[in-house]
């Protein structure tokens, strides 16, 4: 018991609050781990859409100050101050511009051949009359007519990292002519950086940077990343910005830490956009978010596994250690010490399971309890129920009831059926004048007797000097002196209304296991008392047998007569009165010789038969036989009588029987017929054998060849006949023995109607016809039966309907069977016959005068074997000719079966 047992899942708690606690606890968590994928990917959603609008609105400025400075150039190419180099209208000119420009920090003129010819401001430094052909800005100059921006680079004039915005001039005629531009310092760019990258200071590691069309660093809040190579410092995906695209990457940085990189496209210069920071700053609430999930679902994990521990520690493992216990106690078996010892440990638990084995406890000293009284009450039983005298009987009650409740006063009180008061019949303490003067009236309310049998339940007065009911016999119970009471019904059937009374001198409450104790007793002497009063009315029992014993003579197929020696009928069955035309109460007391004239003059022997009949009934003459009709029927009677005598053989009466053996006679008649029926069957065909074998054998004859044949054909057609003959009997004999075996095949249907007809022996004049259903499914029969059947109903409708009978034969599939019709235009056959014409040695000869050949074996044959088939075979009814037909069914095995 130590190690816990495997029980199904609807019989173990501990795994229904198992699938209780997931069944809350999993939708909870799948809802939680749901949340967070949604959330958290609404999360990154939201950054990623925040960083490229931060992204585009950078793009944006910027787009608007190169767009700005390349307006500037382009308006400044129009004056024509620039075009014609006027220095001090230039200077005039190029300071305006400068001021209204914080972020340019450089006005200048270069020529067509790329010499600087003036610039603004004028010093510290002056790069005048230096040649910038050199610059990628001035070479796409000469073939442009827009305004372009260049590559970051560092001014030598200024000696800055700048970005040139230059509008080419050119002559009316397209002549180039040099260019203006202006230095926009690419330190104006990085204070915008940096000031958003201010505004992002909680988030670590958020940067942003511009980059040109090289892929220069052209704007980042940390100088010292100007003109650096975007591909040093970011992934190359930062190609997608510089070709004009917008979007958003997670990538590992060259520190392998993973970041979010944010992109979006400068279009007017060409340029690009990129903002990157740590996923870890940038999805800080996202992970969060998750973190939290996952302590949610181990914090689950473990407090269900905490509860699945306390539980079954606390719980599961107690009431799996109390099961046994309980069962044992369920069967009165011992329990061993060290498992008393564990139970009684836990009984001392103050909670609900320390209270159900307390509970259980108890139970077991009550089953002990009961267990011994059950015993007692089996051996008091088994030694009430020992006699079959009543007044033993009663006392042997009152012996014991006395001796379970050990109590000294017990009567048994039961109704006088004489007087109709109910009286003591049985007592054991009671003084004589009590149970001789005490009679209860049945309509009495106050008795507790008479309470009890009307609830059928036991009554009790704790205390006859208390209880208001029993105040009419309080006199009573002080004269007596008894002070409680209690009534116990006996629950009888076939006994009077019956009760037992208990009496106690002192008050006294009968407790609920004695009433109940007491009730058990009771149910087994009213089983006594019952047996007793059934043992004396044997005699109703008896008259029974006797009743049930005439109503089996009563119901025999034979008449029976018993008389007394003086010939008198004392009792005849009911077949006597069918056949003598008397009723029961009037053959009694009537002479047996008159009963009987009845009977014989029923019949054509009566004069015949006068003298037999007589020495029967005189006892001369054992046994007669006599012909008579009855219900339109020709009855065969064997009269025999009979002596009946008493225990001491002593003659009392005759007795008469009159055995119906009309079967036995038709039997002894259809006997007679087969041996004339083949007895000429035979004779016949032989005596042609033996005439033209005796012929051809004729030493003085020479017959030709043709005679010989004829002969000889004649020879084998009787053979035949004698085979067909024999073989019908011994299929009879097979048939009626249940030792036929059928050889199941496919059949060929109209090949076996063929083979048939063949074997029939049709005449010249005979018409012959076939008729077979389209497509009919296969048939499994025995192929040589199957034959025999249609050769033997084609014979019939040939022999009965002459040599010019036209038979027909028909084939259909009816339900689940095939149906051979076989039809005539013969006289046919009256209804009256159609059932018995398939009995055998049965034959039409009589019923229509006309003489026919053959054994009346044919159709009886034909019903066994169709039979032996599963089939069946009946006569249709016609308006002229004959129609027999029979069913073979589908589904027959393809193994021969018995009969």
């Amino acid at each position: 018991m130590s190690t816990r047992r495997r029980l199904p899942f609807h019989q173990d708690i501990g795994l229904q609050l198992l699938a209780f606690y997931l069944l809350l606890i999993i939708p909870f968590l799948v809802t939680l781990l749901i949340f967070d994928r949604l959330v958290g990917e609404r999360i990154r959603r939201d950054v990623k859409a925040n960083d490229i609008a931060l992204a585009r609105a950078i793009a944006l400025e910027t787009d608007i100050a190169v767009a700005n400075s390349l307006t500037t150039v382009q308006e400044l190419a129009l004056y024509p101050s620039v075009i014609n180099v006027e220095r001090e209208n230039m200077g005039t000119l190029f300071s305006v511009a400068l001021k209204a420009r914080p972020d340019v920090n450089l006005v200048y003129r270069l020529d067509a051949n790329g010499i600087m010819l003036y610039h603004y401001p004028e010093g510290p430094g002056s790069t005048v009359g230096a040649d910038f052909s050199f610059r990628s800005y001035y070479k796409n100059a000469l073939t442009s007519n827009a305004p372009l921006i260049s590559e970051g680079r560092i001014s030598p004039t200024t000696d800055q990292a700048v970005a040139t915005a230059v509008m080419p001039i050119r002559a009316e005629n397209g002549e180039f002519l040099g260019l203006v531009g202006t230095n926009i310092k690419l330190e104006s760019l990085s204070q915008t950086l940096s000031a958003i990258v201010s505004e992002h200071e909680n988030e670590e590691g958020f940067e942003v940077l511009i980059l040109d069309a090289s892929g220069q660093v052209i704007a980042h809040p940390d100088p010292t990343y100007l003109l650096k190579p975007a591909n040093q410092i970011l992934p190359d995906f930062y190609m997608q910005a510089l070709a004009g695209k917008s979007g958003s990457i997670i990538s590992a940085d060259f520190n392998e830490e993973e970041r979010l990189y944010t992109y979006a496209a400068i279009p007017s210069a060409g340029w690009g956009v990129i903002i990157s920071r740590s996923t870890a700053s940038a999805f800080a609430t996202q992970i969060v978010l998750q973190r939290i999930t996952q302590i949610a679902t181990g914090a689950f994990v473990l407090i269900g596994l905490a509860f699945w521990g306390i539980l079954t520690w606390r719980v599961i493992n107690p009431i799996e250690k109390l099961a046994p216990i309980s069962e044992a106690i369920g069967l009165n078996q011992e329990i061993e010490k060290n498992q008393r010892a564990k139970i009684e440990k836990m009984s001392r638990r103050a909670d609900q399971i320390g209270n159900l084995i307390r509970s259980i406890l108890r139970m077991e000293n009550s089953i002990a309890d009961r267990m011994q009284e059950q015993k007692t009450l089996l051996e008091i039983s088994t030694d009430v129920v020992s006699s079959l005298d009543l007044s033993v009987v009663l006392d042997r009650i009152l012996e014991q009831a006395g001796r379970l409740l050990n109590v000294r006063r017990i009567a048994i009180t039961a109704l006088d059926q004489e007087q109709g008061v109910f009286r003591i019949r049985a007592s054991r303490g009671l003084s004589q004048g009590f149970t001789e003067q005490l009679a209860i009236q049945p309509s009495e309310p106050s008795s507790v007797s008479m309470r009890a049998l009307r609830v059928r339940e036991p009554i009790q007065v704790s205390d006859t000097e208390t209880d208001p009911s029993y105040k009419p016999q309080r006199m009573r119970s002080r004269a007596e002196g008894y002070r409680a009471v209690l009534a116990v019904p006996l629950n009888t059937q076939h006994a009077p209304p019956t009760c037992l009374l208990v009496f106690h001198p002192l008050p006294h409450e009968f407790t609920q296991n004695e009433i109940q104790l007491l009730s058990s007793f009771a149910n087994q002497a009213t089983m006594a008392i019952e047996n007793a009063i059934l043992f004396e009315r044997s005699d109703a029992r008896l008259q029974e047998q006797t009743r049930r014993l005439e109503a089996l003579v009563q119901s025999m197929e034979d008449g029976l007569i018993l008389s007394d020696l003086r010939g008198v009928v004392i009792y005849a069955n009911r077949r006597v009165a069918e056949l003598s035309d008397l009723t029961n109460e009037d053959m009694v007391n009537v002479q047996v010789e008159r009963v009987m004239n009845r009977i014989l003059n029923k019949s054509a022997e009566s004069i015949s038969k006068e003298d037999e009949i007589g020495n029967i009934l005189k006892g001369t003459q054992q046994k007669s036989e006599v012909a008579l009709k009855h219900a339109a029927r020709l009855l065969h009677l064997r009269l025999e009588t009979f002596d009946v005598t008493d225990a001491k053989n002593m003659p009392i009466g005759r007795g008469l029987i009159l055995h119906d053996i009309t079967a036995d006679r038709e039997l002894d008649r259809m006997k007679s017929n087969l041996i004339s029926t083949v007895s000429h069957e035979l004779r016949t065909p032989l005596a042609a054998i033996k005439g033209y074998a005796s012929t051809l054998l004729a030493e003085d004859v020479e017959w030709d060849n043709k005679s010989q044949r004829e002969f000889l054909s004649i020879i084998s057609n009787e053979t035949d006949r004698l085979t067909n003959l024999v073989n019908n009997l011994l299929d009879l004999s097979r048939i009626e023995a249940g030792s036929l075996r059928l050889a199941l095949e496919k059949c060929d249907i109209e090949q076996c109607i063929r083979r048939g007809a063949r074997q029939a022996n049709l005449g010249s004049d005979n018409k012959f016809e076939v008729e077979i259903e389209a497509r009919l499914p296969s048939l499994y029969a025995d192929v040589t039966r199957l034959e025999t059947i249609i050769r033997n109903l084609i014979e019939n409708s040939i022999r009965y309907g002459g040599e010019k009978t036209s038979v027909h034969v028909k084939v259909n599939k009816q339900a689940e069977a095939i149906v051979f019709r076989v039809i005539d235009d013969g006289p046919g056959i009256p209804p009256e016959k159609s059932e018995r014409i398939f009995e055998r040695f049965y034959r039409l000869d009589d019923g229509l005068a006309r003489a026919t050949s053959g054994a009346g074996l044919g159709l009886a044959i034909c019903q066994g074997l169709v039979r032996a088939h599963k089939g069946n075979i009946w006569v249709e009814p016609s308006h002229a000719g004959a129609c027999i037909a029979f069913a073979i069914p589908l589904d027959l095995q393809t193994k021969g079966e018995p009969l």
